[in-house]
């Protein structure tokens, strides 16, 4: 198994993940006003709780250049 620095992971796709976050709110509670940058810093919280630092992945779910 691979292990990876999720928090790391969230940085690099911030603008990536921040607009699916934005997206998917939207869809489930369209009147919702939020601003995407705390929403994705909340989210980012809450995985730290969840997470470790370093998680363990499935090889085939990590491709090296």
């Amino acid at each position: 198994m691979a292990r990876v620095k999720i928090e790391e992971i969230l940085d690099d796709l911030r603008t990536e993940i921040r607009g699916a976050l934005e997206t998917a709110v939207k869809e489930v509670m369209p009147e919702a006003e939020f601003d995407r940058y705390e929403l994705f810093r909340h989210f980012k919280r809450a995985v730290r709780r969840k997470c470790s630092t370093w998680e363990n992945v499935h090889d085939h779910h990590v491709e090296l250049d």
